[in-house]
């Protein structure tokens, strides 16, 4: 689009908002402006079709089109459109040391033909759901933008239509990457993710809602070009290593369609990529060379120092590093501190990385393979229903079992619902890392996105293992006491060891471990690595992949990659499985020397269920007005009483002396005014206590529960009101009992079986008329 202007104000200030005006030519005082419009930006589509048939379309051109980069993606009739805008900058400060990308994957209520159930009745803040879809789709992309690149970047994924067949998370990564590859951002991609499931040994490629919950595995796979993983995420339900194996392999043959129909988009649609000045340029070899000199000697010295704990070890670091700025300081007044620090930064990175990949050794003296000493205690409290510590190295973690009854349930909202197809949860896990587990300060309230995404993590590895139908809602609790490398694999082995703890019927025990990676790159391939078990928390700091990954002896329950260079070899992750087998078996043995078994002597506080059959003539008596009777047993004992079936009831009590007096408070409502037993057939005399428009109330006893006679069981002749017979209230009747309905429980009675047949009645009448 071309645009005259007159007013060079006017032109500054349009240069200044769309960075690709460029001013051409000037003529007679007319400044002519050609900048990017809506009908300057190509639109167009790419399809790919997976081996099972599924088709997956990408669009991009027709909406939103002041993003930088926008594509549609659709799978069956789900449908979400991802944008990504990065700020239009050419100037980056020395301070950035880390890329602020900020991805929002929102569920929208009218995609799913719903309306917000809360008081407004519009989408308020993210739900977990949301905050851990948007941790996966940030994991998959980050890996991919270039070193040193620090500019403010903005991924939105908005759900424009959901099928409730196919989950839009996969799809949204999808269009994550089809948006920046088609933008002109500088990003290394394009990635492709699919969801992998196995039924019956057989993979599944991008699975239904449906399938999934027969499917015995749950994983989402990221990779790129060349079969490069980027990142991997899953659960399942004890897998064995061929088949997790072998379902990766083909997660990633099915990533490299998706990778080539976007790269065909890019090509069609895409823009060029912009210039952008990183740090890494702006970086003084002099500056370099100083840094390097003063410290490189130091950091061999601290990181081959094996008695050096974790506090300790940051102290050196850090006093070197305060040494060293001062040293320049000395030498340069002018010195660029922000820039030093960051050289030194790398620097401490290139010797670490160094030791391990020329010693063989890592900072605390094991060898590449070796675990951490490990610890473990469980019952450590009496009032709690379990409670174990798991400790491993410098990372401790506690974790305890409450036990409720299933109305405490998690319950799901309802976007959330439509989507993944769970009501609610009666296992759910609580991930806490306070400020003092890591010597820090700050908010011990907050619940962050990593929080939320370890805990999840972890329940993904426990959930396996409970049993399927469990009459107690199981809360675990998980709370770091001191952090120095994957808590959250220790929360598995601390959650495994509390359910036990608490006599809740786990098929096994779970243990989890972490593995790091550290890599030599040359000319962007991997020249050699080093496979780290149980890392440290500077070995994931400092190093290229955190793979956890958790289970039992008979196979994983869940995994989770995050990489934080361009790419990992199918190889590698493979050598990472094979060496968990072991880790895994060491850490289980370590734990049944503790806890082999689910605790078979109940404690004291321990919550006990039982049912209680109410017949359904008795459900008024037992409730009472308004369920009266249930609120006074629970405001006594804390007994929860809540219906089971149509004439059960369960019982939930917080230990075995509520439940005692709970059940005695029950027998003293029904024993109270019990109704005497009535025979078949017999006839009563009734006394009329109301009468109503359908029929009479009576009372056969004094102490019975009025029961209504219809007005077609009061007289052989067809009537419409009780007044009709001159029927009054206190009047005496003769019926008879026939039983109860076997639905509603009410009494059956009738007076008209005991009157003579209608014919006589007639002749009796005309009879009395005659003598009148």
């Amino acid at each position: 689009m071309m645009i005259a202007l007159t007013n060079f104000r006017l032109l500054r200030y349009y240069r200044s908002v769309y960075v690709t005006c460029k001013h051409l030519y000037n003529k007679r005082n007319v400044y002519y402006v050609k900048f990017s419009t809506e009908s300057d930006k190509k639109a167009g589509s790419e399809v790919v079709t997976f081996s099972d048939g599924k088709i997956l379309q990408f669009s991009t051109g027709k909406y939103a089109r002041f993003a930088d980069g926008c594509a549609v993606t659709t799978l069956g009739d789900t449908s979400v459109m991802v944008t990504a805008v990065c700020q239009h900058s050419t100037y980056q400060s020395t301070t950035s040391s880390f890329l602020p990308l900020v991805v929002d994957y929102r569920q929208k209520a009218a995609a799913a033909g719903r309306i917000p159930t809360n008081f407004l009745r519009r989408e308020l803040g993210p739900s977990e759901h949301e905050i851990l879809t948007s941790r996966v789709i940030d994991r998959s992309i980050r890996p991919l933008f270039p070193e040193g690149f620090y500019f403010n970047t903005q991924i939105i994924c908005n759900m424009l239509a959901v099928d409730g067949m196919n989950d839009p998370d996969v799809i949204a990564i999808n269009g994550a990457s089809a948006a920046l590859s088609i933008s002109d951002i500088p990003w290394n991609g394009p990635v492709g993710a699919v969801r992998i499931g196995m039924i019956d040994n057989e993979v599944i490629v991008n699975p239904t809602r449906r399938q999934i919950q027969d499917s015995m595995l749950n994983l989402i796979i990221t990779a790129t070009k060349q079969n490069l993983i980027i990142m991997l995420e899953g659960s399942a339900n004890e897998i064995s290593e061929p088949y997790l194996k072998k379902a990766i392999k083909w997660g990633v043959k099915e990533c490299q369609n998706i990778v080539t129909a976007i790269t065909k988009l890019q090509k069609t649609c895409g823009k060029l990529k912009r210039k952008i000045e990183t740090t890494e340029q702006q970086e003084d070899d002099n500056l370099k060379s100083s840094v390097k000199e003063l410290s490189e000697g130091k950091l061999q010295d601290i990181f081959s120092n094996h008695t050096h704990d974790k506090i300790s070890r940051d102290m050196a670091v850090n006093d070197l590093r305060n040494c060293v700025i001062e040293t320049l300081r000395n030498n340069d007044a002018d010195l660029d501190v922000k820039l030093a620090e960051k050289i030194f930064g790398k620097i401490v990175k290139d010797v670490f990385r160094t030791l391990i990949l020329e010693k063989d050794v890592r900072c605390d003296g094991r060898s590449p393979s070796d675990l951490r000493d490990i610890s473990c205690q469980v019952d450590l409290f009496n009032p709690l229903h379990g409670s174990a510590v798991f400790q491993r190295g410098q990372t401790q973690v506690m974790c305890t079992v409450t036990l409720d009854s299933l109305e405490s349930a998690l319950k799901m909202d309802t976007t959330s619902m439509l989507i993944s197809g769970i009501k609610e949860k009666n296992f759910f896990l609580h991930y806490e890392f306070p400020p003092y587990a890591t010597n820090e300060t700050g908010n011990s309230t907050r619940v962050g996105r990593r929080e939320l995404g370890h805990g999840a993590l972890a329940e993904k590895a426990l959930r396996p293992i409970l049993p399927k139908a469990y009459p107690f809602t199981v809360r675990l609790t998980s709370e770091v006491l001191e952090s120095n490398g994957s808590s959250s694999m220790a929360t598995v082995c601390g959650g495994s060891l509390a359910l036990l703890d608490a006599g809740v019927p786990i098929s096994s025990a779970a243990a989890g471990v972490a593995f790091g990676l550290v890599t030599k790159y040359n000319d962007k391939h991997i020249e050699d690595y080093k496979i780290l078990t149980d890392i440290l928390g500077i070995e994931d700091y400092l190093g290229d992949m955190d793979f956890k990954i958790a289970g039992t002896k008979g196979g994983f329950t869940a995994f989770q990659v995050d990489i934080k260079i361009p790419g990992i070899p199918l190889k590698i992750i493979m050598e990472c499985i094979d060496k968990t087998t072991t880790a895994k078996w060491e850490i289980i043995k370590i734990m049944n020397e503790v806890i082999r078994a689910p605790r078979q002597t109940k404690k004291d506080k321990m919550p006990v269920v039982d049912n209680l059959e109410i017949s359904i003539y008795q459900r008024g008596k037992f409730l009472g007005v308004g369920g009266m009777n249930l609120k006074k047993i629970f405001l006594e004992t804390g007994v929860h009483i809540y219906p089971y079936d149509e004439n059960t009831y369960s019982i939930f009590a917080p230990n075995e002396d509520a439940m005692t007096e709970a059940k005695e408070m029950i027998e003293d409502i029904l024993q109270k005014n019990r109704e005497p037993v009535l025979e078949f057939g017999a006839i009563y005399t009734a006394r009329i206590v109301e009468i109503r428009e359908v029929g009479v109330m009576v009372t056969l006893y004094s102490n019975m529960i009025p029961a209504l006679l219809l007005n077609s069981q009061l007289d052989q002749r067809k009537i419409h009101h009780p007044s009709a017979l001159g029927l009054e209230v206190g009047q005496e009747i003769q019926v008879k009992y026939f039983g109860r309905d076997p639905v509603s429980g009410q009494i059956r009675i009738s007076r008209k079986v005991l009157q003579p047949p209608t014919s006589v009645t007639k002749t009796l009448h005309r009879d009395d008329a005659k003598k009148t």
